[in-house]
């Protein structure tokens, strides 16, 4: 780690001890990032942005003030410490706010194990651009692709520095590379779009750009002539692109800070049966190369996998330092913070259990129904698990792709939900949420 973070850190926890805080943690952040959007041919936009940004937390017994800047100097670093504990001294008590004890600090870690970091020399803004532009190339190059909206190529490079005054000092780096692309196919009031993107922590082991455009094009070109589908209940089949969205359903009730409030549909679940029994939701954030991977947490505790979701039945929470002290339990080690925020609960790398049948199997299995690619627009009840969605994708009928479907609203419980998942076995390794194609029976469709 860069000995320019750590001593950023370092002064401040010494500027906040000096102000007067009885307890501080402090974090500094370097990023570099570079986007490239090219249309037509010709360069549309470039990005690059790049600096250090460093946030300081003080707490003065239950009192807590988070403060930030992009300034590194002592001056605004002494003055950072003083006006966060002028703002602790105001702020409400609570008796949960506080860093980790000693005894529950990550102590060693693997930064090579977890090798987030591509060593390879960062792209050049001529290089990004090439990407888009083969991107683009290949998307045009689909028969029946009327334009390509945008291809665009990014880097991004980001270290960061967690120190606190508890005796925790660490930090690590990660590096992302990405390509994307949106193609457009018929005109006016038939034009569909669709859209290919990959990211990858190492350049490396990104797909080239030709396969990234194609593939957005040929996804444009078999929306054409979409349709609405037909009124009534239907199984519905959840692309893998899109189904992480109803985990992700599942991971926001079971979010500590949902818990406390009492505001989750799942606030009466844990050690009950959230899934169907041969499923299982794990996290683990020691995954080579995965984007949510990290050695500890924002508070400093190591992180480990575990099973939030066994055999069906919830396990338990996602929780940090404060939401597991209001709740009575140990912290899951789930804290995520940005410079500017104290510490609140945040999965890492999840993974759903794959199924032992194929999309295509799932698509014949379910007769007649919606073959769901893209979803728009959300009204989701966090307290009933009530939802309702805008939705786009394919009809099937007698277990074969029928025609390309646009403008339907899909709409159920979540509860009832994600009781009746069959996963296909499609999910993509590499994402950070592994989650295959998931079949849903019975879910009420809004369409002609």
């Amino acid at each position: 780690m860069s000995d320019t973070l750590e001593t950023l850190t370092a002064a401040l926890l010494d500027a906040a001890r000096k102000a007067g805080a009885s307890a501080a943690d402090a974090i500094a952040v370097e990023g570099t990032s570079v986007s490239i959007d090219v249309r037509s041919g010709t360069l549309e936009q470039a990005e690059r942005s790049e600096g250090v940004e460093i946030g300081l937390r003080v707490l003065i017994g239950g009192r807590q003030a988070c403060v930030s800047a992009s300034d590194t100097s002592s001056r605004t670093m002494a003055e950072m410490a003083e006006r966060a504990v002028a703002m602790a001294r105001e702020a409400p008590e609570d008796p949960t706010a506080g860093l980790a004890d000693p005894s529950q600090l990550a102590t060693g870690w693997d930064l090579t194990a977890l090798d987030l970091c591509d060593p390879s020399p960062e792209p050049s803004a001529a290089e990004l651009q090439e990407d888009a532009l083969r991107a683009e190339a290949a998307a045009l190059g689909v028969e029946g692709v009327a334009k390509a909206e945008q291809a665009s190529a990014a880097y991004g490079r980001r270290r960061l520095h967690l120190a606190a005054t508890n005796g925790f000092s660490g930090g690590y780096a990660r590096t992302s590379r990405s390509v994307s692309a949106v193609a457009i196919t018929g005109e006016g009031t038939k034009m569909e779009r669709d859209w290919a993107a990959e990211s990858r922590t190492y350049g490396a082991d990104l797909p080239s750009p030709e396969e990234v455009g194609r593939l957005a094009g040929e996804r444009a070109v078999a929306r054409a002539g979409a349709r609405k589908p037909k009124t009534g209940a239907y199984p519905v089949l959840y692309d893998e692109r899109i189904s992480g969205g109803l985990v992700g359903h599942l991971l926001a009730a079971i979010n500590g800070a949902s818990i406390v409030r009492g505001s989750s549909w799942l606030r009466d679940a844990l050690g009950k049966e959230v899934l169907p029994t041969t499923l299982s939701v794990t996290e683990n954030p020691h995954r080579p190369r995965i984007s949510g991977s990290r050695p500890f947490d924002a508070e400093g505790l190591a992180t480990r996998r575990r099973d939030i979701v066994k055999d069906g039945v919830l396990t338990g929470w996602v929780l940090d330092l404060a939401t597991a002290r209001k709740l009575g339990m140990e912290s899951t080690a789930n804290a995520a913070r940005g410079t500017s925020s104290p510490p609140s609960p945040a999965v890492s790398n999840i993974a759903l259990t794959q199924g032992d049948k194929s999309r295509e199997d799932l698509i014949r299995d379910m007769g007649t129904g919606l073959l769901v690619t893209s979803l728009i627009g959300a009204s989701i009840n966090p307290t009933t698990g009530d939802y309702s969605r805008g939705a786009s994708g394919f009809w099937v009928e007698n277990g074969e792709i029928a025609y390309p479907v646009n403008e339907c609203t899909i709409a159920g419980n979540l509860r009832d939900m994600l009781l009746r998942l069959t996963p296909a076995n499609d999910a993509r390794t590499y994402l950070s949420h592994v989650v295959p194609s998931l079949l849903v029976e019975g879910l009420t469709l809004a369409g002609e």
